[in-house]
């Protein structure tokens, strides 16, 4: 679920297949998926539960959506199917939103979307405007929402939330340790922020933390991965100044610093074996900039073994 260029032009990636890596092997596998196969789309938000990934929201060609769809990676069936809700109201259209999995349920956090003039209230601080693209009866924003989906009730519910929540944001990073949701950056308006919070997940009661030391530069379009109980792994993005990054920080300690082959914005990444974090895919430039013609593509995995804090890498060129 991302796009690439094709003679100077954006598309979509296909929707109908679905790539696995082999950790051990080394090897990628393509499988075609089947069923209620879901728009191709770009921002949308995926996680696993019991063996089933799910993904909520993103873009297609006609804008953020709200919708969700399941497929189960362990039956060897890989079809899709679209989930439909019983009770409450999903959250409004958006993409690049972060979700973490806690007691059986996800939980949905920002993003940027849309919402009706009806649904929004100026007093309300949980939406900011985006004043470039809002029209007479639709207001295009950034959002610091939090909305509970229950696969088991298919039930769509919002908790009383404590504390002060982080502003809001899209294109940040989260990931979860323990009973905490943590996110790291973001960009809202034209700012791309450095801050790190945590949402109890149990009393939804939000934390910021104040780092000790030096700490990474604001940036979006990263990623945060836990690499044991207690320590989050975060690696590239994009500047405040628009430039991609390379650099990989555990929370209050830098393990790295200009790997220079290995910029990188909108990727993924994912929690491998032995405390280590494996990335793919993404862009090495700023894909927005109106002079760049090429989307600058990745197709090699970078693994870092975070373990005793020792930091080596590896990539395989397919």
């Amino acid at each position: 679920f991302s796009s690439q260029s094709i003679d100077e032009e954006e598309v979509f990636l296909p929707s109908n297949e679905i790539w696995v890596y082999d950790l051990d092997e080394g090897v990628w596998q393509v499988f075609h998926m089947k069923g209620e196969v879901p728009p191709s789309m770009s921002g949308t938000c995926g996680c696993s539960l019991k063996g089933s990934m799910y993904i909520f929201g993103g873009c297609d060609d006609n804008g953020q959506t709200n919708q969700m769809f399941c497929v189960d990676l362990t039956d060897g069936k890989y079809m899709w199917r679209k989930i439909a809700y019983e009770l409450g109201s999903p959250p409004s259209p958006r993409d690049k939103l972060s979700c973490w999995v806690y007691n059986e349920r996800l939980i949905y956090f920002g993003g940027y979307g849309h919402k009706q003039l009806t649904e929004f209230d100026s007093r309300n601080k949980s939406f900011v405007i985006d004043e470039a693209s809002w029209v007479t009866d639709i207001f295009w924003g950034w959002n610091n929402e939090v909305q509970i989906f229950d696969p088991v009730q298919a039930t769509w519910s919002q908790p009383n939330i404590q504390g002060r929540p982080p502003a809001p944001r899209a294109a940040h990073a989260s990931a979860t340790l323990g009973s905490r949701g943590y996110i790291c950056g973001g960009r809202v308006t034209e700012t791309r922020m450095s801050d790190i919070h945590f949402l109890d997940l149990k009393t939804w009661t939000w934390t910021e933390i104040l780092p000790a030391s030096s700490c990474p530069v604001g940036r979006s379009w990263h990623t945060l991965t836990a690499v044991s109980h207690n320590t989050l792994f975060l690696f590239g993005g994009l500047s405040a100044d628009c430039k991609p990054m390379s650099d990989g920080w555990l929370i209050d300690a830098i393990v790295l610093n200009g790997v220079n082959s290995l910029y990188r914005l909108w990727h993924t990444a994912s929690p491998g074996k032995d405390c280590d974090v494996v990335v793919f895919g993404g862009s090495c430039d700023y894909i927005l900039l109106v002079d760049k013609f090429h989307f600058m593509g990745h197709d090699k995995c970078v693994c870092f073994f975070c373990q005793f804090y020792i930091f080596f890498i590896w990539c395989i060129f397919l």
